[in-house]
Order: C-alpha cells, then sequence, then structure tokens
C-alpha cells in the first residue's frame, strides 16, 4: 500500500523529465538552472489566469537556447491520457488543452516580466509529447549534435529513450510503491523470548 498521496506521484514524474532536460540543457547552453524563482510583478497589467504570486517558480531557466543571447523558461507538465477528466477528449486536444493551460498561467508573465521567452513541455505518461515539447527536443538534439559530434539522429534517439526511461521508471514507482517497513509496524512481537 502507497503512503504517498496522488500529488507526490505527480511531482515525481515532472521532477524526473525535469531533472533530465535541466541536465542536458547545462550541456548545450549556459547559465541553466531549476525551478527559478520569477521576478516580483511590479504594477504590470497581465491577463486574468496569469499566476502574479511573489515567489513564484517555473522548471528550468536557461540561455541561449533558441537564440545566442536569449532567455529560455521552461515549465513541464505531465498528463494521464486515461484519466477520468481526459477521456472523453482526443488525445491531440489533451495536448493543446495542457499548453494552452500553461501559457495561460504563465507566457504573459515571463514574456513582459521576465523578458524571456516560455515552452510549455506537455508528455503524457504513455510517452506521447506536445507540439512545443516535439520543437524543444529536435532544438535540443539539433544543439547537442552541434557539439558532440553525434549525428542528429544519434541524440534526438538519445534524447527520447532516457526521457521514456524517466516516465517508465516513475510509474514504475508509483505502481509499485513503496516496500519498506511501515513505521507504524511493531516487530517486538515477532521475536521469541528464550529463557
Amino acid at each position: 500500500v502507497s503512503t504517498q498521496s496522488t500529488g507526490q506521484w505527480y511531482q515525481r514524474r515532472v521532477r524526473g523529465v525535469r531533472d533530465f532536460l535541466t541536465a542536458e540543457l547545462d550541456k548545450v547552453c549556459y547559465d541553466t538552472v531549476a525551478e527559478p524563482h520569477l521576478l516580483e510583478v511590479r504594477g504590470a497589467k497581465l491577463p486574468p489566469g496569469t499566476i502574479t504570486e511573489d515567489g513564484a517558480r517555473l522548471d528550468i531557466r536557461t540561455r541561449g537556447f533558441w537564440g545566442p543571447m536569449d532567455c529560455t523558461y521552461f515549465d513541464v507538465r505531465v498528463f494521464n491520457p486515461r484519466a477520468q477528466s481526459n477521456v472523453t477528449q482526443d488525445i491531440p486536444r489533451m495536448y493543446t488543452k495542457h499548453e494552452e493551460g500553461k501559457k495561460k498561467n504563465y507566457l504573459h508573465r515571463v514574456l513582459e516580466v521576465e523578458k524571456a521567452t516560455f515552452s510549455p513541455l506537455v508528455m503524457a505518461t504513455t510517452g506521447g509529447l506536445g507540439q512545443e515539447f516535439g520543437r524543444t527536443l529536435k532544438q535540443l538534439a539539433t544543439k547537442k549534435s552541434r557539439k558532440t559530434g553525434y549525428t542528429y539522429q544519434e541524440c534526438i534517439r538519445y534524447l527520447r529513450v532516457r526521457l521514456s526511461f524517466s516516465m517508465v521508471r516513475s510509474i514504475t514507482c508509483s505502481i509499485r510503491g513503496y516496500r519498506g517497513r511501515n513505521k507504524n509496524d511493531d516487530t517486538s512481537s515477532d521475536l521469541y523470548h528464550i529463557y
């Protein structure tokens, strides 16, 4: 029986993808940071639905990804296409809905306050990628290929396999659950006392 809440499993899935992408981006870009704090919104007029709280964070920030000196923010969302909330929608619409949700929350804040670009990285637990994630992965493979000397095909294959393993690892952990000793187990009753 798992002792972790649903939110913790979701965070584990996102963390696995985020950590892998942060490490890969750090190899081909500069100033790559996981979970950077966003600047405070001071008097900026942002559309309704934009997250304006102080201390807000996105998953990754890096420099030099889309252009030589630009700053790019990424936010990862991993969704389950078989969840009750997604059952009635077709798959392409699910990706679009999640990408639009991330953009509604962060795009204008990143553009107007951070003066940077924003790419939502939407991935299904089944391994599929949203359009923006697909473009980001292609750009990452291109940069990796230029830097390492490997072909583009080898780089994109490597990135996709590693993303798949990251997802499988998190799903396996959530299915398997924690198998360690339960804190409430009293094993003293199992001991035999020899006199």
